[in-house]
């Protein structure tokens, strides 16, 4: 588990490497995430340990959003002047993550069927082919 959280850190790390050097406008813990996927990528499967370490933060996961409660209960008054523009960003930014999801679904659910007629018929194919040697 030690090797697998080391290794998320690493990938963690290479993110804001990347983000510091290439100075992209964006979290450098994003850019880490997409580089482990893309290995992952390539290597074909997530190693059991990475696995296992992976659930376990997913089980803990709403113990990170006690210091964003902590920091929004520190700047509460700051934040009651531009009550309206946060509630109006939350909205928008959760309309826009609804849409952007459904719509990534949808195309998967798309890809994967063609994905999957397309092995279907050749799987017949080669049955065919088989046959006409037999």
């Amino acid at each position: 588990m030690l090797g697998a959280l080391l290794a998320l850190v690493a990938f963690q790390l290479a993110g804001e490497l990347v983000v510091r050097v290439l100075v992209l406008p964006l979290p450098g813990p994003v850019v880490g995430m997409v580089l482990l996927l893309g290995l992952l990528i390539v290597r074909g499967s997530v190693p059991e340990a990475l696995h296992r370490t992976a659930l376990g933060i997913l089980q803990h996961l709403s113990l990170l959003f006690v210091p964003a409660g902590v920091g929004i209960v520190a700047v509460g008054p700051a934040l009651v002047g531009e009550s309206i523009a946060v509630a109006v960003c939350l909205v928008l930014s959760t309309v826009i993550t609804i849409v952007a999801t459904g719509q990534i679904v949808s195309r998967l659910g798309r890809w994967r069927a063609e994905s999957t007629r397309t092995s279907a018929a050749r799987f017949s194919r080669s049955l065919a082919q088989e046959g006409r040697r037999g």
